[in-house]
């Protein structure tokens, strides 16, 4: 129990130190996450599916957070062109300069984790890997297999 609840009371101190620093940029980090994955997409679009499966969320908070991101500005709904009934959320030109702004000031505080070293990092990430994989957060790997 004392391993859960810090885990969950440092989640808690990150999501407030994170939106704390996208305040200024009018973003949370769920619709800086979305920003994110569409910066790093082929074409700057994605259904929204596919946005709920990459970032593991519910379909419901994707729709939340892509109406917010395009009465921002930040996004535009289009239609699918390889399915018909299908609709694809996309980046604005606005939405890149706000995501590049704000992984600047992300960066600067190192994501919130700035009171660890780099090996400490990557120890974290080891002691969480084994969880996620278990869980299926690496499409394709086997539970218990090394996944970076």
């Amino acid at each position: 129990m004392a391993a859960v609840t810090s885990i969950m009371r440092a989640q808690q101190i990150l999501i407030g130190r994170l939106d704390a620093t996208l305040k200024p940029h009018a973003l949370t980090f769920a619709r800086y996450e979305a920003l994110v994955l569409l910066t790093f997409s082929a074409t700057g679009a994605l259904p929204l599916g596919k946005i709920g499966e990459r970032l593991m969320v519910h379909p419901t908070s994707v729709t939340n957070s892509i109406d917010r991101l395009e009465r921002q500005g930040f996004v535009r709904r289009t239609p699918n062109p390889s399915d018909g009934r299908g609709i694809l959320a996309e980046i604005t030109e606005p939405g890149r300069r706000v995501v590049e702004g704000a992984t600047v000031d992300l960066l600067a505080m190192d994501f919130g984790l700035d009171c660890y070293g780099e090996d400490e990092l990557w120890h974290i990430h080891e002691l969480f890997k084994e969880l996620r994989v278990g869980f299926g957060d690496f499409p394709g790997t086997p539970s218990g297999a090394a996944a970076d």
